[in-house]
């Protein structure tokens, strides 16, 4: 029996998990916090695919939106791969207990930004939550697979140290129950951990999207790509919450518009009519329903022209007693705020959502090398890894199917050509270190961190901001490796550890790009 260990208890972690289990492996599954932490259990929208192998049609019209919306950086081949094998993998969701919403005995599907027809499956506007409920519950009754909460990822634990080449035979992660270091041998790793929106002041991710994976990877010798490439959500509420609220971009699928100030006073003398347009329109003929990096550049340019602090999202003039049965989640969320569905104009601005660089893979999820060289025994699937898949831009509710579909390559590809050559690791070495005794210089310098990321390395940048950005960053790791260096570790100095090094990635790439392509948009070179 083979071990692998998973970093990561989201859809693609979960997924592979139960796979693997299948074939006979071992699986440990570590996780920061609780599975239902994940990004997969706050995503709202959905799963885009085709579930029916045989509608041509509708494939190629998946994979046109997708090459689209990926501002001609996507592979084509991935992508094919991807929208070919949704229909399998949604029902292997279905066969595991996820409960989607039907409308009869069809699938009730939804449309969403970038999208030619309506594609989605979707639990209302809990989705993510639904497939994290019932991979869980299968997890749970499983032999052989070991959740272990509580538990952060420090470090991979190179079989040979120092030569990347030779791969992975284990991990070091921390128990953050009783402080302790622990080594775990692996014939395999596999690194599930989401993306990294914490660098950001306003985020729509979990507190544990640190990017705590992809920097152990960098670390151990894997390649990152496409960095500069994060997806900013156009709709994220700003009502006085403090944690920014995730507005579903199914909302807009069903006919909602965004408006300025302008445009809102228009309305309310002439609800929707010729004289009162949504100011996306000045970016894009599909408007409100435009991918995500038009719209939540244009919600960025309007807010800073004008000096709002938000945008509106309309949805009067829709039928209010579908929409709150179909979005109860937002509903809810709203109602503490004191608004409504089809009732009040939605304040809402841009905010860090998704990773759409990362960790660079081959087709089965390997993790490569800078060279293009395979690591032995490291894979990446789901938001931590850069497929191809989503190019310059991620289109909306791909990112579900992609997590699946790689989890299902990766632990087959494992499954093909098992290892079962468990090495002993050495154990964690921290002679000469003290206890952290201050936080507050970490509490800075995570402040510090998020205000540049959002100021200098945010929606719209320039070459003068990233370079201001570079620099103080190359500050920030050099204060953050000295107090690495002497201290031992703790949840809060191992996530800053990992911001930086992400942090410092994105930036490197940013400045490297010559070009405006989807999500990254520098303003020196319009």
């Amino acid at each position: 029996m083979s071990r692998v260990v998973i970093i990561g208890s989201g859809i693609a972690g979960l997924f592979a998990s139960l796979r693997l289990n299948e074939a006979g492996h071992e699986v440990i599954i570590i996780t920061k916090q609780r599975p239902k932490d994940s990004s997969t259990n706050w995503a709202q929208g959905g799963i885009a695919g085709i579930l029916d192998k045989t509608d041509g049609k509708g494939m190629e019209a998946h994979i046109k939106d997708t090459i689209s919306s990926g501002d001609g950086l996507c592979n084509e081949e991935i992508v094919r791969c991807v929208v070919e094998e949704a229909g399998d993998r949604i029902r292997d969701l279905l066969s595991i207990g996820v409960d989607f919403e039907k409308e009869g005995d069809d699938f009730h599907l939804v449309k969403e930004g970038g999208h030619s027809a309506r594609r989605i499956l979707h639990a209302k506007d809990a989705t993510g939550a639904e497939i994290e409920r019932a991979l869980t519950e299968a997890v749970a009754s499983s032999e052989n697979i070991s959740l272990r909460p509580h538990t952060l990822g420090v470090d991979l634990i190179q079989t040979v140290h120092g030569e990347p080449g030779k791969g992975i035979k284990g991990i070091w992660c921390l128990s953050l129950d009783t402080g302790k270091m622990e080594a775990i041998a692996a014939d395999a790793v596999l690194i599930a951990t989401g993306g990294c929106g914490q660098l950001w002041e306003r985020t729509t991710n979990p507190s544990v999207a640190t990017g705590d994976g992809l920097a152990m990877a960098v670390r151990a010798g894997a390649a990152s790509t496409d960095m500069a490439f994060f997806q900013f959500h156009p709709t994220a509420l700003m009502a006085g919450n403090k944690i920014p609220f995730l507005i579903t971009e199914a909302l807009r699928g069903e006919g909602g518009v965004l408006l300025d100030n302008a445009g809102l006073e228009k309305y309310r003398t002439s609800p929707l009519g010729p004289d009162v347009h949504s100011f996306t329109l000045e970016s894009s003929p599909d408007a409100s329903l435009a991918t995500r990096d038009v719209v939540a550049r244009a919600c960025d340019q309007r807010m800073k022209i004008t000096g709002a602090d938000n945008v509106w999202l309309i949805t009067d003039h829709l039928d209010k007693d579908e929409l709150r049965k179909n979005f109860p989640t937002i509903e809810s969320k709203l109602n503490q705020f004191g608004l409504s569905l089809g009732r009040d104009p939605l304040p809402v601005a841009p905010a860090a959502h998704y990773m759409v660089g990362g960790l660079s893979v081959d087709i089965d999820g390997r993790a490569l090398m800078s060279n293009g060289e395979v690591m032995k025994g490291l894979y990446a699937i789901g938001e931590v890894a850069c497929t191809g898949m989503h190019g310059a831009n991620r289109l909306a509710s791909n990112s579900l199917l992609e997590a699946v579909v790689f989890a299902n390559r990766a632990a087959d590809h494992f499954i093909s050509q098992p290892s079962n050559d468990l090495q002993e690791v050495p154990k964690w070495r921290a002679e000469g270190m003290q206890e952290l005794e201050e936080h507050a210089p970490l509490i800075r310098d995570l402040e510090t961190l998020r205000k540049t990321m959002t100021d200098d390395v945010g929606i719209v940048r320039s070459f003068s901001r990233l370079e201001r950005a570079k620099r103080m960053l190359t500050l920030l790791s050099k204060e953050v490796d000295l107090i690495w260096r002497r201290s031992i570790p703790t949840r809060d100095l191992i996530e800053l550890r990992n911001l930086v090094l992400v942090a410092t990635h994105i930036t490197e790439d940013a400045l490297k790009r010559k070009e405006n392509r989807g999500l990254h948009w520098n303003k020196d070179l319009i």
